[in-house]
């Protein structure tokens, strides 16, 4: 059975969960193994079959962490099937939710040395009533500028979940 491994950078939860997806989405086809992009080393990678990494945006970043996981890793990712997925919540946007349109995801590949072979676009989440003062005022503003939700008391979940279960499959079987 092949060896996938899913490795998450997440700032409030979403990205994990989508990987949580995926990984029940991918466990029929393979042993599927989840861990905090801050937890990988040489081993790790060396064992799996296929690397996905998902990572999720704030304030219009991935976390410096990702750029430094894709130059350390690049060459043992480069010999592996591997794919990378970025969460963010300008791919609410129809216009903004594929690697070809997503200004979060051509960033990314511009600025990495490692260029995945495979690659998606989520959306993510807004959870007002979890930030602190700051986030919340932050997001809300931006959410004002782009017409997305500003109503703090409540949570918008934008992903859509059958579109993480396919990519997963595909992955999997890719």
């Amino acid at each position: 059975m092949q060896k996938i491994v899913i490795i998450y950078s997440t700032v409030d939860g979403q990205t994990k969960t989508i990987c949580e997806r995926m990984r029940t989405a991918m466990s029929v086809e393979a042993e599927v193994k989840l861990v905090e992009l801050d937890n990988v080393d040489s081993k790790l990678l060396e064992q799996a079959d296929k690397v996905l990494v998902g990572a999720s945006i704030r304030y219009g970043k991935h976390r410096p962490e990702l750029l430094a996981f894709a130059e350390q890793y690049q060459p043992v990712l480069d010999e592996k099937q591997n794919g990378f997925f970025t969460v963010n919540v300008v791919a609410r946007k129809p216009e903004k939710n594929t690697p070809e349109t997503n200004p979060y995801m051509k960033k990314f590949l511009l600025l990495s040395p490692w260029q995945p072979k495979v690659k998606g676009v989520f959306a993510g989440k807004i959870n007002y009533p979890q930030y602190g003062f700051f986030d919340k005022t932050m997001i809300r503003f931006i959410m004002w500028l782009t017409k997305g939700p500003t109503d703090t008391s409540g949570c918008f979940e934008f992903t859509d979940w059958d579109h993480v279960e396919r990519f997963a499959r595909e992955f999997a079987n890719s």
